[in-house]
């Protein structure tokens, strides 16, 4: 099986152009024999990036609400024709892909954006949307807090079981846990981008569940913010923006295969294999013999949460 990392930049903030560009990759993806690709978190469209920077928190901010308004109007929705393309894309292809999106609840007026990433299967369509358990720090000034509903492993090429998280809920015990005890084979981790991120936890990853670990990671520069943001000229005074990428794959053994790639925009790619999460399981299988159910009872929530049930 070939796995990859589609380390490059969205189109900030034009979901259109974006899916544009995801397809693009994947049929790059394709034509190097890549069989599952992965895209940063929140890739389409775009990572909240003017939180940190320009002080999010304020309350009653009227620019701090045009930046989120904005942000609302460029998410997309789980049914909406953007995730379509991208859909058909992976089909026509025939590459398993795992896509970090902004989603706009699809409920009557809904202006909540999550974190989400969807996994979509050649054949099958999105088999998962994974909305993030608890956005870190500063980005629950922009997005809704997931539930466990994608917490989900799935059947992906060459007979492996792959699952995925986003960005900081990948070092939450319980969430690989809930994935580890469904078989999983291949993790994928999806990041807005930075080396720092993503040079210790992809291999400790790949050590305590023994498995092929692809983390993800998007570039980009504040160049790149839309000239009609109503935070641009503050993000711009704020200085350089560490977005470089961060993409990289460890075996089950937490050996590096590719180190974190640091700026450049490219396929990060290997071959894998189940062979070698069967040797690592020798001597440590987290959720088969190590697990100790008669001491740990362990139980994962997978409802959709929503904010009413209307019985008529």
């Amino acid at each position: 099986m070939r796995i990859a990392a589609a380390q490059t930049s969205p189109v900030w903030l034009n979901p259109d152009a974006t899916a544009d560009k995801v397809t693009d990759w994947i049929g790059k993806a394709a034509q190097d024999d890549v069989e599952l690709v992965a895209f940063g978190e929140t890739f389409l469209s775009g990572y909240p990036w003017w939180v940190a920077d320009t002080g999010g928190a304020q309350f009653n901010n009227p620019a701090q609400k045009a930046a989120y308004a904005a942000y609302v109007d460029a998410a997309v929705e789980l049914d909406g024709p953007q995730v379509a393309r991208v859909v058909e894309a992976a089909s026509d292809h025939g590459v398993f892909t795992y896509l970090g999106i902004a989603e706009r609840g699809r409920a009557p007026g809904g202006t909540t954006v999550y974190a989400t990433l969807l996994a979509i299967d050649p054949q099958r369509g999105v088999v998962s949307a994974h909305r993030k358990l608890m956005p870190t720090y500063e980005e629950r000034m922009v997005w809704g807090i997931g539930d466990g509903n994608g917490l989900k492993v799935h059947d992906g090429p060459g007979g492996m079981r792959v699952g995925g998280l986003n960005c900081w809920e990948n070092w939450m015990p319980q969430a690989r846990h809930a994935l580890y005890a469904q078989g999983e084979h291949l993790h994928v981790s999806v990041w807005p981008g930075c080396v720092r991120n993503t040079k210790d936890i992809t291999r400790f990853i790949a050590l305590e569940g023994r498995v092929w670990s692809l983390a993800a990671g998007s570039t980009f520069n504040y160049d790149d913010i839309p000239a009609d943001f109503p935070l641009r000229d503050e993000l711009l005074a704020s200085g350089p923006l560490e977005a470089n990428g961060g993409s990289a794959i460890a075996t089950p053994d937490g050996s590096w295969v590719v180190e974190p790639v640091d700026g450049a925009e490219q396929l990060v790619i290997a071959d894998i294999d189940l062979d070698f999460v069967r040797r690592e399981r020798h001597n440590f299988d987290p959720t088969g013999h190590y697990s100790r159910p008669d001491v740990f009872d362990v139980t994962v929530h997978r409802q959709r949460l929503n904010a009413a049930t209307f019985e008529d």
